[in-house]
């Protein structure tokens, strides 16, 4: 028999949701209830007999609270194991009296972090005896279950009922409470060495000497990139594609998911309603409009053969006039903040389509994450917020300055381009991408291809350019087309030959003293 029945329960959480409820149910089946400070209080309010730590150990918190559970009394009874004759004895001789479960939940140390309060304060919300009795009883599993998820009350109410967790239930519940930990001990740990190890921090740099994270794993994928690849979805911060809800269709693949998430970075670059089309993490289509409906035909007319299969986001919530328009296109996966019911109505007639919904990016990582063999590379996250992404800090190096309009359409295309694999080339007229050339070897055959994309559209039109031209030859072939303004960092040791070119053609050349190369 594996299952051992809870005659006596040690609750110590932070969290106090629910926590009359389940006092109130254990006391029921006949469970004897230790606790501490403010939890016992919580418990004696609700009516439940509560034996308090101090009472067990006959010796007071102190410290402010600091010390309550360090106390032999209370980690004898966590930790013995009851079906050794030895332990049986020393606890008898000690007068100590085993547990079979612990509830507890650990001081808000990340959220007092996020709530910007000061290093003093987030020092005093580092829970010492939380994650001491947490994994001892994870460590004794075979004898006490450990819970630190309020979720599982309900659970802990139906084994008290059923004769106690099995041993399978316990293994589980002690897995969980490592990984509670764990996280826990990263989130100190990756703050300490922000803020107090200034001997390990690089000063010219800030990056700390320690970085951790920790991520669960939300869902097992069908497949990985390719069928004969094993795949999983792991969640970490909520801000993000691994909290979006599927309202309709299959479950997400792997590529939805790394498709879905850049066509959410390109379409939230943008206040103005935008729709980004995205096929194997590169825009085939993205432009801004009066509404999203709008937006989607231009996103959709700069390559519909490419959009076929695609991957939108928009930045609003889809309307019945975008779905309408959606519904003609088979596509992958529509991800948006939400959707009007009447856009529902009409998508969800569409059995392979996948809508998800996702709230708005907040502030965003500060910081992106890359697996390299052996390690990780970091860095800050590439936003479209620098001084040189303001067409008002732009230099014209060569031509006359662009019209009112064409300048609207340099500063979308600038923005848009950011969103396209490096090397990368974007054209653009009237608020929408018409040719986009990605992911090339060389800027010249970027160019070529953004161009033929085009055809008679980039006739007119403006480019963008995610990084200076090394020779003219690429910004030539633009000019050829008929692109008659141009937008690009500048930075070469030839510029002067590429602003020669772009003076002698007549076409506005603007520097904006900033790069954005997307591997």
């Amino acid at each position: 028999m594996t299952q051992i029945p809870i005659r006596r329960a040690l609750i110590s959480v932070y969290d106090k949701q629910a926590l009359p409820d389940l006092a109130r149910g254990l006391h029921e089946r006949g469970v004897e209830i230790v606790s501490t400070g403010s939890t016992a209080k919580t418990m004696k309010a609700a009516g439940v007999p509560v034996t308090t730590v101090e009472d067990l150990t006959g010796f007071p918190e102190c410290l402010d609270g600091r010390v309550k559970t360090l106390h032999p009394k209370v980690h004898a009874g966590l930790l013995a194991d009851t079906a050794n004759p030895a332990h049986a004895t020393q606890l008898n001789n000690l007068g100590i009296e085993p547990f079979q479960l612990l509830v507890s939940n650990l001081y808000p140390f990340e959220a007092t972090v996020a709530s910007g309060a000061t290093p003093e304060e987030c020092v005093e919300q580092i829970d010492i005896g939380g994650p001491a009795m947490v994994r001892a009883a994870a460590k004794n599993h075979a004898n006490v279950a450990v819970i630190t998820d309020p979720k599982r009350y309900p659970d802990v109410l139906q084994a008290a009922a059923d004769g106690g967790f099995t041993l399978e239930q316990r293994r589980r519940l002690a897995a969980d409470a490592f990984a509670h930990t764990a996280a826990y001990d990263i989130a100190v740990a990756s703050w300490f060495a922000s803020h107090y190890a200034p001997d390990e921090v690089a000063a010219d740099t800030g990056w700390p000497a320690v970085a951790a994270a920790q991520w669960r794993r939300a869902s097992v994928l069908r497949y990985g990139e390719n069928p004969h690849q094993r795949a999983a979805l792991y969640a970490g911060a909520n801000d993000g594609i691994t909290s979006a809800e599927l309202l309709h269709g299959k479950q997400m693949s792997y590529n939805n998911y790394v498709d879905a998430d850049s066509a959410r970075r390109a379409a939230f670059d943008f206040t103005e309603p935008c729709v980004a089309i995205i096929k194997h993490s590169n825009p085939c289509g993205i432009a801004i409009g009066a509404d999203l409906a709008d937006a989607h035909e231009k996103a959709n007319a700069c390559d519909p053969v490419s959009a076929f299969g695609g991957v939108i986001a928009t930045n609003g919530t889809v309307t019945a006039a975008m779905a309408r328009q959606v519904a003609e296109v088979f596509t992958e996966v529509v991800i948006a903040p939400d959707f009007e019911p009447a856009a529902l109505d009409i998508l969800t007639k569409a059995k392979n389509i996948r809508l998800l919904r996702c709230a708005p990016p907040g502030g965003g990582p500060a910081v992106e994450w890359r697996p390299v063999t052996g390690g990780m590379l970091m860095q800050t996250t590439d936003l479209v917020r620098e001084p040189g992404d303001d067409p008002a800090n732009w230099e014209l190096k060569a031509g006359a300055p662009a019209s009112p309009a064409q300048l609207k359409d340099l500063a979308f295309g600038w923005k848009a381009c950011r969103s396209v694999k490096s090397n990368a080339i974007l054209l653009a007229t009237a608020g929408a991408s018409v040719g986009v050339g990605m992911g090339q070897v060389n800027r010249v055959d970027s160019a070529r291809l953004a161009v033929t994309r085009a055809g008679a559209r980039a006739a007119g039109s403006v480019a963008a350019s995610d990084a200076y031209f090394p020779f003219p030859d690429g910004l030539e072939i633009l000019i050829q087309a008929g692109v008659r303004a141009v937008v690009e960092p500048g930075g070469s040791i030839r510029d002067n030959l590429v602003i020669e070119a772009a003076e002698q053609a007549g076409v506005a050349l603007y520097f904006t003293g900033v790069r954005h190369f997307y591997h």
